[in-house]
């Protein structure tokens, strides 16, 4: 019997086929249980109005009502629930995927196909039930992290002093869950003409990177892309870590390039933010500036212990402006962070680090 506590989730899937591999992978979970399932997004309203619902698992393409159509409408209904989209690893996948977190989705899952075999349900069964865990229990507000960093306030004072006076020659980001919106948001708070070349390392599979890169580009007016090998990192610039590879720093007649290797995943990621944040903190030393935002996990923390040794700064996401506070948590749980900062208070603390106003 399922725990009166567990995360309630509803599965919305044109195909009963997807719907019950969904539902198995779910209930499968101790801590997490359905509630019911949809064939579409006009069911999936009406059932909303009967039962709560912690995490809504939403198809994209459905008749009658699709995902895009119901997602806006179940996030204004209902602001407590969480959307998750189901999305295909296709271009059109990747397109309307961008298009759902735009309108406020915290996430995607990769979508198993409808004759999944086992082994092929096996591998994604982890991360559906990881983030389905993670966002359902930040929408409660009980995430584990919550309870571990009840003794330490979300501020934007500076909680380590730094002797390194340095000033910033690059921009680092780590992100997962929740990170195209904050990646969106904190990158179009900056000024267009923000000096800093900016490397971004995000959690997604290839084809998705892409359409990240170009989101960003559209939403700042900077020029962003994948990163490709061996390219110059020059000023004003954004790279985006495509999917299946590792971006890392390195220096070819004393100028800093891009490096994709494919190299083990690390913390079961691939782009990993530990390799990227290592690399640059060993080019930059104490002129690197690392900000970590939302995401699960504890991708980036052991790389920003590099970034730390050597001087730099680090700022973290706050709990209370992230989708799930992981990766930004476990770099304060870890005394790493030079300061920590809402969401949209990063872009102020940036340019005062650029300026020179925080040492």
């Amino acid at each position: 019997m399922k725990p009166a506590d567990a995360i309630r989730v509803l599965i919305v899937d044109d195909s009963a086929v997807i719907r019950g591999a969904l539902g198995r992978i779910v209930d499968a979970e101790p801590d997490l249980r359905v509630v019911t399932t949809a064939p579409n997004g006009k069911v999936a309203l009406d059932a909303l109005r009967h039962a709560p619902v912690d995490v809504v698992l939403l198809d994209i393409e459905m008749p009658e009502m699709d995902g895009l159509t119901a997602l806006p409408r179940i996030l204004a209904l209902y602001p407590q629930t969480r959307v998750i989209m189901a999305s295909s690893l296709t271009l059109r996948g990747a397109e309307v995927t961008m298009q759902a977190l735009a309108l406020g989705a915290a996430d995607y899952i990769t979508k198993p196909a409808a004759r999944s075999g086992a082994a092929t349900l096996a591998a994604v069964a982890s991360e559906i039930a990881s983030k389905v865990r993670a966002i359902g229990r930040a929408a409660r507000g009980n995430a584990p992290s919550a309870r571990l960093m009840t003794a330490v306030p979300a501020r934007t004072e500076l909680l380590a002093a730094r002797t390194a006076d340095a000033p910033p020659r690059v921009l680092a980001i780590a992100s997962s869950t929740g990170g195209p919106n904050a990646l969106a948001t904190l990158l179009s708070s900056l000024p267009k003409d923000f000096p800093l070349p900016i490397l971004i390392t995000q959690h997604m599979p290839a084809v998705f990177t892409a359409m990240l890169a170009q989101r960003l580009e559209r939403d700042t007016g900077r020029p962003c892309a994948e990163a490709r090998d061996g390219e110059s990192i020059r000023n004003n610039c954004t790279y985006v870590a495509p999917g299946e590879f590792h971006m890392l720093v390195q220096t070819h007649e004393g100028k800093p390039i891009v490096r994709l290797t494919q190299t083990e995943p690390e913390n079961y990621c691939r782009p990993a933010a530990d390799p990227m944040l290592r690399s640059i903190a060993a080019v930059y030393g104490a002129s690197t500036l690392a900000v970590v935002l939302t995401g699960m996990g504890e991708d980036g923390m052991r790389g920003c212990k590099d970034v730390h040794q050597r001087g730099g700064r680090i700022f973290a996401q706050d709990e209370a402006s992230s989708v799930v506070w992981g990766m930004p948590g476990a770099v304060v749980n870890a005394g790493l962070a030079t300061a920590v900062v809402p969401l949209n208070g990063l872009a102020e603390s940036i340019m005062a680090c650029c300026a020179g106003a925080v040492a």
